[in-house]
């Protein structure tokens, strides 16, 4: 396997000791090969240049079979709690290792939720996605305006998976505008275009 994919997920269990006895049980049928503790631990679960069960169904830029195109990062976190400083100093460390090892672009780090906009929410809202933009390590969009209707075909192009405006909206919000209420607007729609710009196929 050649990964030019990199989908990071929160664990959504108790403890990480918890979710890494549940990544390494056969039984279970889900792996990842990266686990990140919330004091910064890591530990690498499965090879990265072997398959690990940890996206499932979904899509990204036209792939549909993502845990043979990429690699899965699972950030210790129940879902609804910060993720503190030394955990994402870790995350750092590790993707700029993956980035560098597998010659991926920072525009192929994506979350959970927007592979499976449809099913799934991680890392959530309290992910700081604009903190790995900076260091180089993910994308960050430009604020501007474009028209709602042009929001759907620029999120294909950058690489969301067809769906309902209503999961497509919630899965792009979440990433670049977690903040934001209400129906698809000027802003939502401008992101969307400048992601699709400066990334198609992302």
């Amino acid at each position: 396997m050649r990964p030019t994919l990199i989908v990071l997920h929160y664990t959504a269990m108790a403890s990480c000791a918890e979710a890494r006895d549940r990544l390494c049980a056969p039984e279970h049928e889900v792996s990842a090969h990266w686990l990140i503790s919330e004091a910064g631990e890591t530990e690498a679960l499965v090879d990265e240049a072997h398959r690990a069960w940890h996206a499932g169904a979904g899509e990204w830029a036209g792939l549909s079979d993502i845990n043979s195109h990429s690699i899965g990062i699972e950030m210790a976190n129940s879902g609804s709690q910060p993720f503190p400083e030394p955990q994402m100093a870790a995350l750092e460390r590790v993707l700029a290792g993956v980035l560098a090892r597998w010659s991926i672009p920072p525009y192929r780090v994506i979350a959970h939720s927007d592979m499976a906009p449809l099913r799934k929410g991680d890392p959530g809202a309290r992910f700081d996605w604009r903190r790995l933009a900076l260091a180089g390590l993910s994308v960050w969009p430009k604020a501007g305006e474009a028209p709602p209707d042009s929001f759907a075909a620029n999120t294909r192009v950058f690489g969301y998976p067809d769906a309902p405006q209503e999961a497509q909206l919630a899965a792009f919000r979440l990433r670049f505008r977690p903040w934001a209420t209400g129906p698809l607007d000027r802003v939502d729609a401008g992101l969307a275009a400048d992601l699709a710009q400066r990334y198609p196929a992302g």
